[in-house]
């Protein structure tokens, strides 16, 4: 095998020893890696084997982890071998800073500059850590923290005539961004904020932690502001929605009553922002870190040397790419367009007296309603 030439699988002890050998200098072990990439051009994050039509950030990685040596090929072709799990499924066009999949490896000298060399430099490697055996880097992960960023133009009310390079977003109406996304904080039922999920699946409920928009800035002569949230999990789609609902509001197309209306068991007409501002900012190991963090075998899962990696890559691949796609292709500008076609008020009279205690009572009763839009 050392010369190149695989040995031909004999059930002989001799041979038994010699693949007990081989795996002594090389044995697989359970790792993480951190991952930063743009999403642009990929169809998200999860691979579709088989699939070569709609290319995806773990193609890329599959590949550099074969072609540098730390997997075997049959690994790729199924990633089950590997014990492979990415810790968030990004969909298409959303990029990460703060990206975890685990996975077993033989843990080959240099490592990360092997696996980088066979990468595209706007999909990077920057951290590794030794983990646990049993360690699902997606069951294990206790929270996650996306951001969104987007020009502040998506902010001005549908009756103002705005210039969107000129348009500033004042304090008055940041003050009610912040308000409207606080509402999402605590656990609702999100059911109308994803594809195909009824009122009463208890799948549909989660839980979000904090919600809020920073303070503007301006890049290339538009300005911008990025919203963080950090929530257990999230739907597919479901941040996009989350966010085009509060535009909506704060353009003055739906009344601020349809946040609530949105929780209850009606089906009620959420739109969804553009994926370009997305990121994965950071997945979070609490419980985990308290267990096996200071075990003395085990590393904490957490990336304080990375930091300044961390933000070299976005300001080099992922900020330019949101702010100059924007300024090209106008998706949030185009997006907007669309927002009065949404139906906002359809049976609102009808479901106002059973949405007041929609929140109070179970969310897993009520009608058949799937969720708001399917792929």
């Amino acid at each position: 095998e050392e010369n190149g030439h695989p040995n031909k699988k004999l059930k002989s002890s001799a041979d038994e020893e010699d693949a007990e050998d081989q795996n002594k200098k090389s044995p697989k072990r359970k790792i993480v890696l951190l991952m930063a990439y743009s999403g642009k051009g990929y169809h998200g994050m999860q691979r579709n084997v088989g699939s070569s039509q709609f290319k995806t950030i773990e193609d890329d990685l599959v590949s550099a982890l074969v072609q540098s040596g730390c997997i075997p090929e049959n690994h790729g072709e199924d990633m089950k071998k590997m014990s492979f799990q990415r810790c968030a499924r990004t969909d298409k066009g959303v990029s990460a800073a703060g990206q975890i999949v685990s996975l077993k490896v033989r843990l080959i000298d240099d490592i990360l500059e092997k696996i980088n060399n066979h990468l595209p430099s706007h999909i990077r490697i920057l951290g590794l850590k030794r983990v646990t055996g049993g360690f699902n880097s997606k069951n294990k992960c206790d929270a996650r923290t996306y951001s969104y960023m987007l020009p502040t133009f998506a902010f001005a009310h549908k009756d103002h005539d705005v210039q969107e390079e000129l348009y500033r977003l004042d304090t008055e109406t940041l003050e009610r961004v912040n308000k409207l996304l606080a509402c999402y904080k605590g656990t609702h039922n999100f059911h109308n904020f994803t594809s195909q999920k009824g009122p009463r699946d208890p799948s549909a409920k989660r839980y979000i932690m904090e919600m809020y928009c920073g303070e503007p800035f301006v890049r290339e002569n538009m300005e911008f502001a990025v919203i963080k949230v950090k929530g257990q999990s999230f739907m597919m789609h479901q941040i996009r929605k989350m966010i085009g609902l509060v535009i909506a509001i704060v353009k003055g197309y739906a009344a601020e009553s349809i946040m609530e209306r949105s929780w209850g068991e009606e089906k009620v007409d959420v739109p969804k922002a553009p994926g370009l501002g997305l990121v994965l900012e950071k997945v979070h190991f609490e419980k985990y870190n308290r267990r096996f963090g200071n075990d003395g075998l085990h590393e904490p899962l957490e990336w304080t040397e990375e930091e300044e990696k961390i933000a070299i890559f976005k300001e080099q691949y992922i900020y330019p790419t949101i702010i100059n796609t924007e300024r090209e292709e106008k998706s949030m500008a185009n997006w907007l367009n669309t927002l009065p076609i949404h139906d906002f008020n359809s049976s609102a009279v009808e479901m106002q007296t059973d949405n007041k205690n929609s929140k109070k009572s179970s969310d897993l009763e009520g009608s058949d309603g799937c969720g708001d839009d399917s792929d």
